[in-house]
């Protein structure tokens, strides 16, 4: 693994600057549409929100996570690399949690397009990290492109999946709607 870390991320730094910022907005925007549903009645929706809302949180908080990692001045790989792996290989955990609570859901059942992009499509994300982080020691320059792939793929799922609370949400029962 070359000694020179910065000739290696110099090039990426705008990148990671970029896709840092817009994760920590679009984080910021999810406690706003989290606050928004303050109203809801917590015990019927803490499994969705732990199963849809939170993992979104979690994505951009992953992306925001290997963006800060990665535009800092390392002088080695090594640990660059432990570091995004790490936040790979526990994604990729978290993911498989999620899927199992989304399994085990009894007021909402996921569909097809649920399941791809809150369970299968974070799984490849959190995969491209831990994958390129790995790769790092054998290969860097295409290593930092598995690993740009896997936040901004991330950043992507948030995006969609946000849309797809607010959504939900909007044409759903409000609790405090006369019915």
């Amino acid at each position: 693994m070359p000694e020179n870390a910065a000739a290696l991320l110099t090039p990426w730094s705008s990148f990671y600057v970029m896709t840092g910022s817009a994760a920590a907005g679009l984080t910021g925007l999810m406690f706003v549409v989290i606050s928004l549903v303050t109203g809801w009645e917590r015990g019927a929706n803490r499994d969705g929100i732990s199963t849809f809302s939170t993992p979104t949180v979690m994505h951009f908080g992953a992306a925001l996570l290997v963006s800060a990692i990665l535009v800092a001045p390392w002088h080695s790989l090594v640990i660059a690399g432990v570091c995004v792996a790490l936040v790979g290989l526990l994604g990729v955990i978290y993911v498989v949690r999620v899927t199992y609570r989304a399994r085990r859901l009894r007021t909402y059942t996921p569909d097809f397009e649920d399941w791809t992009w809150y369970n299968v499509l974070p799984f490849l994300a959190y995969g491209a990290l831990l994958g390129g982080a790995i790769a790092l020691a054998i290969a860097p320059a295409q290593a930092l492109f598995a690993i740009a792939c896997g936040a901004i793929v991330l950043i992507f799922i948030g995006i969609r999946n946000a849309w797809d609370i607010v959504t939900y949400l909007a044409v759903a029962d409000s609790p405090t709607s006369s019915k």
